[in-house]
């Protein structure tokens, strides 16, 4: 079994270093983030003339039809760069519901424009500090008409459509397609830990809604697209973690104390070796995740789970210890290590909490445990 990725998707990972090294380093960053700018349009106008807009949307819609493989080459290499674009919202999150759930004449109006960068998609769940549930949730749709509040949203400022899933009964919830220039609908930037992914609040007041998929399945879609992400958001989480280990390292090889590397000092060595173990572990598991999505294999949820816990814990530690291996210094803004441990918060909340899939990482392995004694 070949855990590696081809030869192809390793040309392909040079070809995103090497772009991204040449438009998203860590100035590039500072001026997203030292700005009212919600991303990098030069940025993400270059991805879209390199295809990664459309990796995985089949060529009969205007994509490049490769697959999940070179989509997670492409994360982790975005996640290296911290690279400042509504890409996981388009693309992990706002294309991949479409290819999964959308009508023939919803991929037809939609995909080609996703592929060509002409429109922005992301995916609207939250409303405010608590977890959303079928049962308290607040945007609701009659007659295809949506009312509430979702509360973030990301990239909900620049999008033009959000998948939004509402109350459509007591007993049921479905997905929406939303444009969000059309009439009904309101939206205001929040502040975040991050501003370089920016976040909105969404209003809608009777905004028309397409429905997405089948009426009353909101919630297993949800979760079926959240899963597939999930292992995107992995990989992109490692790319910040691996990034955060090698900052750390070059600082403590080129930092002398009393005449020799802070690096041959056993507190520094403990440092980096658990980085390094938290780091190499979330690969694992990604690589595990790669699989998975890549084949559509059953044990795709149990994957999803086991990737995002690993690899968002992977990025707190490493960006966190990467700031302690700095020093005093680490904490002051002219050095990029703060750039590392926003990200590493944001990420860990955009699909949901650590804790929330941690219990999912339970529940899965239980799950897979009584059907493997079932068997």
């Amino acid at each position: 079994m070949n855990f590696e990725f081809s030869e192809d998707q390793n040309m392909l990972r040079e070809q995103a270093q090497n772009f991204l090294r040449a438009k998203s380093d860590s100035k590039a960053v500072r001026r997203i983030l030292e700005s009212d700018t919600p991303y990098d349009e030069v940025l993400w106008k270059g991805m879209v003339e390199l295809g990664w807009t459309g990796v995985t949307i089949p060529e009969a819609y205007g994509g490049i039809g490769l697959g999940h493989l070179e989509l997670c080459v492409i994360a982790e290499e975005l996640g290296r760069t911290l690279a400042p674009t509504p890409f996981s919202s388009s693309v992990y999150l706002a294309t991949e519901a479409l290819l999964q759930f959308g009508s023939e004449e919803q991929k037809q109006a939609w995909l080609p424009k996703l592929a060509a960068g002409e429109v922005i998609g992301t995916v609207a769940v939250g409303e405010g500090t608590k977890a959303v549930t079928q049962s308290n949730m607040q945007v609701t749709a009659k007659d295809g008409k949506l009312s509430g509040s979702k509360l973030p949203v990301a990239d909900g400022d620049v999008a033009d459509f959000a998948v939004v899933i509402a109350k459509d009964s007591e007993k049921a919830a479905s997905l929406y397609l939303v444009e969000l220039t059309a009439s009904g609908v309101s939206r205001e930037t929040v502040k975040t830990l991050d501003p370089t992914r920016s976040h909105a609040s969404v209003t809608f007041d009777g905004a028309p809604g397409e429905l997405l998929g089948a009426a009353g399945q909101g919630w297993s879609q949800l979760e079926k697209i959240f899963d597939r992400a999930a292992i995107l958001f992995a990989w992109e989480q490692v790319g910040g973690a691996e990034a955060s280990l090698q900052m750390a390292r070059d600082y403590a090889m080129g930092r002398y104390a009393f005449g020799r590397p802070i690096a041959s000092f056993q507190a520094i060595k403990h440092k980096l070796a658990d980085m390094y173990i938290a780091h190499t572990l979330a690969r694992s598991n990604c690589y595990y995740g790669a699989w998975a999505l890549s084949t559509d294999a059953p044990e795709l949820p149990l994957a999803a789970a086991t990737a995002r816990v690993s690899a968002t814990e992977a990025f707190h530690e490493c960006s966190k210890e990467n700031i302690q291996t700095h020093g005093g210094m680490g904490f002051t803004w002219e050095f990029d290590c703060h750039l590392f441990y926003r990200r590493s918060k944001l990420l860990s909340l955009n699909l949901g909490s650590l804790p929330r899939w941690k219990d999912m990482l339970v529940t899965r392995i239980e799950e897979s445990n009584l059907n493997q004694a079932s068997q």
